[in-house]
């Protein structure tokens, strides 16, 4: 991978920031709680200090604020914060799983596997969300040349929130380590990338906050893995164990009435909420919680507020698109951050995800046969082109959509298709992931849901989730698979035997009605689907904010074109400036790239992330904060 450019370093005249103490504080209810862990007791909230002068670092200066944002609001804690200690055989960054452990391809194992410890819960959900985002392979350079595996003893607290006006809670996670540095003030905040529990950031934020010293605030944003087997209705306790009667639970769904096999209840698709409308809030309201557990921790600092404290945002995917959401919130409350191949819409330009992913899903198969993608391993199993593109081409031209006499130039037509829509030849070689792992109809199929409204019982386009056997045939979770959910799960089926039922399957593409079905929802047939979209886009960082966004050039889930590239061009249209990054022979998945079929084809983005996010601290800590 290229080296790349040093992040720009201007003088800043100092300026004062509104000194305030956790204005939304998030108030711990009086309602008792499991006995199990033990819950923080709340304190009231400091009175704010005098104003303290801080001298900002921008690494981007503008002139104007951005339209539409929204102030965020007061948010409910669903029970009292759970707190617990993590010494070195079960610490905050590993889980006592050490280097190891993390680079093992075999899960921690459950004692007991039909009723796993929330101990046991926890280590395996850190050891799948590591391997999820990092590319631990022999050789790959993280812990060495980026990166920490290191342990790190301290406090995890957890609990469950809401936002006003919304039906479900989520998750809110700080981890605070006993190497807390008091003098340099430091909460990095981040939000899990995909769909991904609360732990989907740790192998970036975590492992970069924690060893510096700083508290790391996570949100599963509204998604995780909660899932929900709606025979019973039995949801997800705070502890990730499946909850016992009358635990407040991650997500609450009722009880499957109908006859047949229960569908599978999946927060991101079923919550009602639309959690993507509301990313940006979700990171806020993390920040603010790290604060709150910060004043009760450690009252003799206190208070800890967003003037005194530097808070520092960073995310990938999913998690990159919220930072930059919460980016464009009203305030001075952040002060830098640090997005990583981000899904993200500007109000001008760009694709939506929902777009493009439904327009892959239909397309790409067929396009992967064209000649110019006749050395991608994963476009050619068996070293043929792939039986199901050739179905996918043949009945693309049958309806009317596709011309050309030979499955090869049906196949080359679709590939023109793709590129005449923004897509480039290295998104579409990329594309083969996604495709190969039926990753696009995953997609489809869960955000449909999501903007739709809809339960578990009345997905769009006939679709439902369901544990599958081996023939992709609904069957009934068992004990001991409705006990790993939480742990093992990565947010969005095919999951942990979680996989998608469609009874629109019909004719050669089984497949190809239900896609149809889905891209119509985008053109326009579906108002529902389209408010929701509208809701998701961006606003404008505040001007002066250090702001880093860096996108591999071959991503191709989140293209960079459809994404990172057009939310950099329309910020500099507006006049705000950041530095953005483009990295060659970087695609969308790290924890891929060691995978034989990919040939060494592509190298890791998150060294550029480590690289970005160390720069900014180094300019931050030049700077007095007080």
């Amino acid at each position: 991978m290229s080296p790349s450019p040093p992040l720009p370093s201007r003088p800043q005249p100092a300026w004062d920031r509104r000194t305030r103490p956790v204005s939304q504080r998030l108030p711990v209810p009086g309602a008792p709680t499991p006995a199990r862990e033990p819950e923080l007791p709340a304190r009231p909230a400091p009175e704010p200090r005098t104003t303290l002068a801080l001298a900002v670092l921008a690494v981007a200066l503008a002139a104007c604020t951005g339209p539409g944002t929204r102030e965020t609001a007061a948010a409910d804690l669903a029970q009292g914060m759970r707190v617990q200690s993590h010494a070195e055989a079960d610490d905050l960054l590993t889980a006592g799983l050490g280097e190891a452990g993390l680079r093992s391809p075999v899960p921690p194992a459950f004692a007991d596997a039909l009723s796993p410890t929330a101990q046991e819960l926890r280590r395996r959900a850190i050891w799948s969300n590591w391997r999820g985002i990092a590319d631990l392979s022999p050789g790959s350079g993280y812990g060495s040349a980026y990166g920490s595996l290191a342990r790190v003893p301290g406090r995890e607290y957890h609990a469950f929130a809401t936002l006003p006006g919304r039906q479900q809670p989520h998750r809110l996670m700080v981890q605070l380590p006993d190497a807390f540095d008091p003098d340099r003030r430091c909460v990095v905040v981040t939000a899990s990338s995909g769909s991904r529990g609360v732990y989907g950031a740790i192998a970036l934020a975590g492992a970069w906050g924690l060893p510096r010293g700083c508290a790391v605030a996570y949100t599963d944003k509204g998604a995780g893995t909660g899932f929900v087997d709606t025979a019973s209705g039995q949801g997800t306790a705070l502890d990730g164990r499946p909850a016992a009667a009358g635990e407040v639970v991650e997500f609450r769904v009722p009880a499957h009435a109908g006859d047949g096999i229960a569908p599978v209840a999946v927060k991101h698709a079923h919550s009602g909420d639309n959690p993507e409308a509301d990313w940006g809030l979700h990171v806020r309201q993390a920040a603010d919680f790290a604060l709150q557990v910060l004043d009760r921790a450690r009252p003799g600092e206190a208070p800890w507020t967003h003037a005194n404290t530097r808070v520092i945002a960073v995310g990938v995917s999913n998690g990159g698109g919220a930072v930059l959401r919460a980016a464009g919130l009203p305030g001075d409350w952040m002060d830098a951050a640090v997005a990583v191949s981000p899904n993200i819409l500007p109000r001008d330009g760009g694709r939506a995800l929902y777009d493009y992913a439904t327009e892959a899903a239909i397309w790409m198969p067929c396009a992967l046969n064209a000649a110019a993608f006749d050395t991608v391993a994963l476009a050619r199993p068996g070293g043929a082109k792939s039986p199901a593109g050739t179905a996918r081409c043949a009945a693309l031209t049958a309806g009317g959509e596709l011309q050309g006499d030979t499955a090869q130039s049906q196949a080359e037509a679709a590939r023109a298709h793709l590129l005449a829509q923004g897509w480039t030849d290295a998104a579409i070689t990329a594309g083969a992931l996604s495709t190969a792992f039926d990753l696009w109809r995953a997609v489809d199929v869960t955000y449909a849901s999501s903007y739709a409204g809809t339960g578990p019982g009345d997905m769009p386009c006939g679709y439902s989730l369901a544990a599958v056997d081996a023939a992709g045939a609904p069957r009934a979770p068992t004990a001991t698979e409705r006990a790993a959910w939480w742990s093992d799960a990565s947010g969005i089926p095919p999951s942990a035997g979680v996989g998608i039922l469609d009874t629109l399957a019909a004719g050669d593409d089984r497949a190809l009605p239900g896609l149809r079905c889905l891209r119509a929802l985008w053109d326009g047939r579906d108002a529902r689907v389209r408010t929701a979209i509208e809701a998701t886009r961006a606003d404008l960082p505040r001007a002066g904010l250090p702001l880093v966004v860096i996108h591999g050039i071959d991503d191709g889930l989140v293209p960079e074109a459809f994404s990172g590239a057009a939310y950099a061009a329309w910020l500099r249209a507006n006049g705000r400036e950041l530095t953005y990054l483009r990295h060659p022979k970087a695609q969308h998945f790290d924890a891929f790239v060691a995978l034989p079929a990919l040939s060494g084809q592509y190298q890791p983005l998150l060294p550029q992330a480590y690289r970005a996010l160390d720069e900014v601290w180094r300019q931050l800590q030049a700077t007095p904060a007080h």
